[in-house]
């Protein structure tokens, strides 16, 4: 479900990454930008973990078990110890998805209701006020993102939703100590191969910076 890459052959000192990626189609542009993605991490000589969700067959949904253990003792995460084990363990995270509806993917909605749990992500406050962080490995996060729209409604009229929400309430909450970066790629339904290219040359860069 989660190609994981196996720790005794990572070189020494290597830094751990997560890649998650969600889209339905083979041929999408999410799939050519992960891609990217992991050519920019190899060359960098660092190789993720990819969890695409979809190719995985991840299943969206809290179950009952996992909502039971919500706030009691222990969060139920016995269907999710691969997932978990990645994102604990990640010092890098790399997200990339469509923006639909200006939101986030079920599937990748669900993987955030499902693996950012209680002892995972955060601990539940004692008594009330703000979680308490736990991705403390976690020192990037990098979302790259689609939209069919253009730049100026989702940061003029809308201001950029998705991420307020992942730098405040997701990153920001859970991984306080992680410098955070969200490339956008606009109006994708009029993209021609200059734009694209621009944009991918600012992914690389970006990789770099995290990984260098």
């Amino acid at each position: 479900r989660l190609r994981m890459n196996d720790p005794a052959q990572r070189p020494h000192g290597d830094k751990r990454c997560l890649l998650v990626s969600c889209h339905p189609l083979d041929d999408s542009l999410c799939r050519f930008l992960a891609e990217r993605v992991q050519a920019a991490l190899a060359a960098q000589g660092v190789e993720a973990d990819h969890l695409d969700l979809y190719a995985a067959g991840f299943a969206a949904p809290l179950s009952a078990a996992e909502r039971r253990s919500y706030f009691g003792d222990r969060f139920d995460r016995s269907a999710l110890a691969d997932e978990i084990e990645a994102l604990e363990s990640a010092e890098i995270l790399v997200l990339v998805f469509p923006t639909w509806w200006f939101g986030f993917p079920a599937l990748l909605k669900g993987w955030f209701d499902r693996v950012w749990a209680p002892g995972v992500a955060f601990d539940h406050p004692e008594q009330g006020g703000r979680i308490k962080p736990r991705l403390d490995k976690l020192k990037h996060c990098l979302a790259v993102t689609t939209l069919g729209s253009p730049w100026w409604f989702d940061r003029l009229v809308l201001r950029r939703p998705l991420r307020r929400i992942l730098k405040r309430a997701l990153v920001g909450a859970c991984a306080p100590g992680a410098d955070f970066r969200m490339l956008s790629l606009y109006h994708t339904v009029v993209l021609d191969d200059r734009r694209l290219e621009r944009f991918a040359v600012r992914l690389d860069a970006a990789i770099r910076r995290m990984a260098g």
